[in-house]
């Protein structure tokens, strides 16, 4: 017998506390699918043609120590100064019981994305928390679940206004100078593949001539400017014009709210709502919408439904928005949020409440004004009289000196110009913090005052104060002692299924084990405690590491470069998109529009390839999933001229090793078109074949999936770009830091110059951990757990589709469609059912209906997976009881599933037990999961649209 992992894990030990099964539960895995060895199994599914020669060329394995040890050194490689650059980004303090219940808490950040709300209520509740406390805040009445950061909303919003007002000419967005440089920078990003006009202007002016749809304004400004929105808002709705305003939530308490001043949109970041600054991210965007636009809204939306019994729930609202329903006709290509850092953010409003937030909010202002006040007594003048909690001074001449002499002082200003500086204070701020930043500019403090209550508004005019209330909501009031704040975070967290109560078998979501030590350097102040746009030189631990894990996902891929800006897999979709756009135009193949994509692609791919300038032309799946290379070729002949691009993920949406992966790229190049491959399904291949070397230009990678980054409940993620030469001066880059991309390359596609930087510690640390033999193995794993599941459930279920040798790759399609037919019972029934079995249910109905797609990753044990299998197998047999008609087909134990213990103490009524409903396996009896509500009435939900905290009342019977 073969010893796999035991021979690997004796020089690389971490690889056995990642990968699940033993050596001996290995063997009889593989006796079942019927081959000897990993190696002999991978060879019968791996096409000959795309299998990489020899091992990864990466550092030998560390041992976790190790790994921690070199992460620590890294970060102290990393300056840690006072932040006071401000545009965006600040400092803040993560309540300690919120760092340690929820973003260290792996019930909070293993959990998958809310679709199956009847054990996502937990977080669900938290989410409807984060869009009430924007919607309070900013004063509209509908805000989403997070997006991806502040740029990224703002360009949202600006396609959200193109495609809502009535004018179909109307193709100019007019952005206000004193906009945030990242987000004027993103919008011209992605405005340009969509033929919108931006036009950056003074709005203290009257708007530009032309026809325009939409405004962008920052409030208070990037410079520290507070002013009256008002005019601005008027002149553009007589325009016909929509207006969004970015503003920062903090300042909200202080300041009249956007929405009472007449904006349409407003869209920020929640930040400094006790997010770490994490070198720019992750970061949860926001959005929120006038009466009207709610339903245009991208990402997801949390509303207030009910179950089965009336009771009520909460659910993820409009979900036929989703791109893999909508496809090219999505509004937005983004499918992940920032669920857990919207969580800590909206927490952390929990935790402070309205009059916590508002004393934070005045520290910051107070120590503004005195700044202010300094200055101007030692001869400097301070540019605005209005302003919340940045000043910005006037050096003529010495800006740069000031800003260097502050730096020697540990404290970190921002040049705002030739002669002006910039100073942002924040909740950490302290008195000797304004002490330095006064001796940087040549004035001796004076001894610190007493101060009393003071001004609250010393800086802010009488007609832009606050008087509307926010946050009356209970539970922002309610839970002030740490016990009370814990308890309601365990409460939330018991409704809700993650990885660690146990498998998440979701087709091409990879929910696999993600590390405590993989996760322990993301909390560091090293790493934690760092501005984007701090000096590069104070941040050489981060550029090194990120130059590692660029260069090791490079080997790992077969690319010549990677960029880790892009911080969702969406946007590493456009990323690429774009990339290949622009080469084209380099070659002077401007009419090159045509993205080909395969019909079982995902949905993201479509949308992205719009977004990115592309006109979609789909082509056929053949009967056993692949793509069919007759229509491919008949595609190609109909675009002979226009070719830009195919989208394909390999191995395919339908989970099996495509044998025409090579000829599909031949003749796309052939064509003169570019190969992206999408980088879902790299778990396959990882060790094993290379997407740069079987034949593609570019792919992302899903950080969040293949390498380990935890899903959070629905992001963060990180999908950076992996090119080839020819497409490299193409990758994304940043104005506020060159060392971010090329010259030549086609802007940033996020706020911050590397994206989510402060989650790359912990792909850098499993990759390091694991080793070349390591990742190799956990591919083979998974090849294997995967063709396990496949072969018990094949007498069961119809495995729908299979490569070579009856074989599948990572993960296996079976049809319920047979049994939906004979019974009745839905893959709805049966995804419900397994939670009553203690599981989170496989992907429903994606990529074909009526279907269920499991990935069991190589981190789940042959128990787990037995355990699992055992399960789909009792549900085959409860169906065939419904089939019999021994079960009324709209009473049994599926059709009602899930049971909640609320359910056993109604009125009983049904054909079957109660012990049948809530206990119908042995695990389920040993360690039940219990769902806090029973199945939730997603069209009520939709026709009854509530996406903020309903008042207690709601509650009562």
């Amino acid at each position: 017998m073969s010893h796999p992992l035991s021979q690997i894990a004796s020089e690389a030990p971490f690889v056995a506390r990642h990968v699940g099964p033993r050596d001996d539960e290995i063997a009889k895995m593989l006796d079942a699918v019927g081959y000897d060895s990993l190696d002999a199994l991978v060879d019968a599914a791996v096409p000959d043609a795309i299998r990489s020669v020899g091992a990864l060329d990466l550092p030998p394995a560390s041992t976790e120590i190790e790994a921690l040890d070199e992460l620590r050194a890294l970060s102290r490689r990393n300056q840690r100064h006072t932040q006071m650059i401000g545009l965006g980004y600040y400092d803040t303090v993560t309540p300690p019981v919120v760092v340690r219940r929820v973003l260290e808490s792996p019930a909070w950040y293993t959990a998958y994305t809310p679709y199956q709300p009847e054990i996502s209520q937990g977080r669900l509740e938290a989410l409807l928390n984060f869009q009430t406390m924007v919607s309070d805040l900013v004063g509209l009445p509908t805000a989403n679940a997070s997006l991806l950061d502040e740029a990224t909303a703002a360009a949202e919003a600006m396609t959200l206004m193109r495609r809502s007002i009535r004018s179909k000419t109307a193709d100019t967005v007019v952005v206000d100078a004193d906009c945030l440089p990242q987000t004027i920078a993103v919008i011209r990003t992605r405005a340009e593949p969509l033929g919108i006009g931006v036009v950056v202007a003074d709005l203290d002016q009257p708007l530009p001539d032309g026809d325009v749809f939409g405004v962008v304004v920052q409030y208070p400004g990037a410079s520290g400017r507070v002013r009256d929105l008002r005019p601005v808002i008027e002149a553009a709705h007589e325009r016909g014009a929509l207006v969004t305003v970015a503003a920062d939530l903090l300042a909200l308490t202080l300041l009249t709210p956007p929405g009472e001043q007449g904006a349409d949109v407003v869209v920020g970041s929640s930040q400094r709502f006790g997010v770490p600054l994490g070198y720019g991210g992750p970061h949860a965007g926001y959005m929120a919408v006038r009466a009207g636009l709610e339903r245009g809204l991208p990402g997801r939306l949390v509303g207030v439904s009910r179950d089965a019994a009336g009771a009520q729930a909460y659910r993820l609202a409009l979900q036929t928005r989703e791109q893999h329903i909508r496809r090219e006709k999505a509004t937005s290509n983004i499918c992940t949020a920032q669920v857990l850092l919207a969580v800590v953010a909206s927490m952390y409003a929990v935790w402070h409440g309205p009059e916590g937030l508002r004393e934070i909010a005045r520290r910051a202002h107070r120590h503004a004004v005195e700044l202010a006040t300094a200055l101007r007594a030692g001869g400097v003048e301070v540019v605005h009289d209005a302003f919340f909690d940045t000043v910005l001074a006037r050096m003529p001449g010495r800006a740069e000196a000031v800003v260097a002499d502050a730096a020697e002082l540990r404290v970190n200003l921002g040049l705002a110009g030739a002669d002006l500086v910039r100073i942002a204070c924040d909740e950490v701020t302290t008195d000797a913090d304004v002490a330095r930043v006064l001796r940087a500019f040549g004035i001796t403090p004076e001894p610190a005052q007493g101060r009393g209550d003071g001004d609250e508004h010393d800086a802010i005019p009488a007609e832009l104060r606050r008087t509307s209330g926010y946050l009356t909501h209970p539970v922002f009031n309610t839970h002030r002692s740490e016990t009370s704040m814990l308890r309601y975070l365990r409460r939330l967290a018991d409704k809700d299924y993650a990885l660690d109560r146990g498998m998440i078998p979701l087709g091409s979501c990879t929910m696999k084990l993600n590390a405590a030590t993989e996760m322990e350097p993301i909390t560091w102040p090293g790493f934690a405690g760092i501005h984007p746009f701090a000096p590069v030189e104070q941040a050489d631990g981060y550029l090194a590491m990120i130059r590692q894990l660029e260069g090791w996902l490079a080997t790992v891929t077969g690319y010549d470069a990677v960029s880790i800006q892009p911080n969702a897999g969406s946007q590493g979709e456009l990323a690429g998109l774009l990339a290949i756009r622009a080469y084209h135009r380099s070659n002077g193949d401007d009419q090159r529009d045509v993205c080909l994509i395969p019909s079982s692609a995902h949905g993201t791919n479509a949308a992205s390839a719009v977004m990115a300038g592309m006109r979609v032309v789909v082509v056929a799946a053949a009967d056993d999933g692949t793509v069919d290379l007759d229509d491919l070729r008949a595609k190609l002949d109909e675009h002979p001229d226009r070719l830009a691009a195919i989208m394909i993920t390999y191995p395919s949406t339908h989970g099996v090793y495509e044998e025409g992966v090579t000829e599909i790229a031949r003749l796309v190049h052939e064509a003169g078109g570019q190969v992206y491959v999408d980088g879902a399904n790299l778990n396959a291949l990882v060790g094993l074949a290379k997407p740069g070397e079987f034949g593609a230009d570019v792919s992302h990678l899903n950080l969040h999936k293949t390498f380990c980054i935890p899903h959070g409940g629905g992001g963060p993620g990180v999908g950076p770009i992996g090119v080839r030469a020819h497409l490299s001066p193409f990758l994304p880059n940043h104005p506020m830091l060159p060392e971010a991309g090329p010259a030549t390359g086609v802007g940033p596609i996020a706020a911050a110059p590397f994206g989510s930087a402060s989650i790359l510690p912990i792909p850098w640390a499993y990759i390091r951990m694991m080793g070349p033999d390591g990742l190799k193995l956990a591919t083979q794993t998974a090849v294997l757990n995967a063709n396990y599941v496949a072969a018990r459930l094949r007498e069961h279920f119809p495995v729908l589709y299979t490569g070579r040798g009856g074989l599948v790759a990572h993960e296996c399609i079976v049809d319920l469609r047979p049994l939906t037919k004979a019974s009745g019972v839905t893959v709805d029934d049966v995804a419900k059912r397994l939670i009553d079995y203690g599981f989170h249910a496989p992907t429903m109905s994606f990529p074909v209906a009526g279907t269920l797609m499991i990935e069991p990753t190589e981190s789940e044990d042959k128990g787990e997976l037995d355990r699992f299998c055992d399960a789909m197998i009792a549900i085959r047999a409860e169906a065939d009881k419904v089939a019999s008609g021994e079960w009324a087909a709209d009473d049994n134990p599926l059709v009602n599933a899930p049971h909640p213990a609320s359910s056993l103490v109604a009125e009983w009524s049904h054909p079957y037990d109660r012990a049948t409903a809530v206990h119908p396996s042995p695990s389920s009896r040993e360690d039940k999961y219990w769902p806090p509500v029973g199945r939730i009435d997603g069209a009520y939900g939709d026709r009854h649209l509530v996406c903020a905290c309903p008042p207690p009342e709601a509650f009562q019977d």
